[in-house]
């Protein structure tokens, strides 16, 4: 049996989640001025879009799917659908990045509704990259596999809060906006979403033990 440190997961990013913030209003002005030319597709601007929010858009998808084929897949559904949407007059006026973690996040969600069973193993990046030696990244690969399982127990609005904040390091601010709660609205969930995860995971090392 593997064992999970389920503590780590509230107090090994408290100092990241703070550290992470960014002027808000300097934030708002740039996208706005950004989202006025993409509207008008300008292909400089789309372009530096993609640059800058594919990297993250890939990471926070691979985290919550463990699939490096299906990650990239789904990374470029959220540009298809942010060009179309913009194209369109329909995409967002400000908060592009609020708007492009949310279509992510609904994407996921969508992608384990067309299937019942994951198509293959998760390829982790640690196995990828070749980094690490080959037994610890398999027991790496075991703890992150039995976190995700246990992640994809919790209800959609849990594992987005939970991916966001211990994932991505968001702050709840960041949350908050990202995910059109308050503040308050995301600490709650994130306590029963945490609260459910312990369950979860405990539940798997007791089922190990048997």
């Amino acid at each position: 049996m593997i064992p999970v440190n389920t503590d780590a997961i509230t107090s090994n990013t408290a100092g990241l989640n703070e550290s992470l913030s960014q002027p808000e209003a300097s934030g708002r002005q740039g996208d706005a001025l950004r989202l006025q030319k993409a509207q008008a597709l300008d292909r400089n601007t789309l372009g530096g879009i993609y640059d800058e929010f594919q990297p993250l858009l890939y990471s926070y998808i691979f985290r919550r799917v463990g699939n490096v084929e299906v990650a990239r897949d789904l990374t470029a559904d959220v540009f298809g659908r942010f060009l179309q949407a913009t194209a369109n007059g329909n995409g967002p006026d400000d908060h592009l990045r609020a708007w492009l973690y949310r279509v992510a996040h609904n994407i996921v969600i969508d992608h384990y509704r067309r299937q019942e069973h994951r198509n293959g193993q998760p390829l982790e990046e640690s196995l990828v990259s070749g980094e690490v030696a080959p037994d610890a990244a398999a027991e790496h690969r075991l703890q992150c596999e039995g976190v995700r399982s246990a992640l994809e127990q919790l209800t959609d609005d849990q594992q987005e809060v939970i991916a966001l904040k211990f994932l991505e390091g968001m702050t709840n601010d960041e949350v908050a906006q990202i995910t059109q709660r308050s503040v308050g609205a995301v600490k709650a969930l994130q306590h029963r979403a945490l609260a459910a995860l312990r369950r979860h995971l405990i539940s798997q090392e007791e089922e190990n033990v048997t």
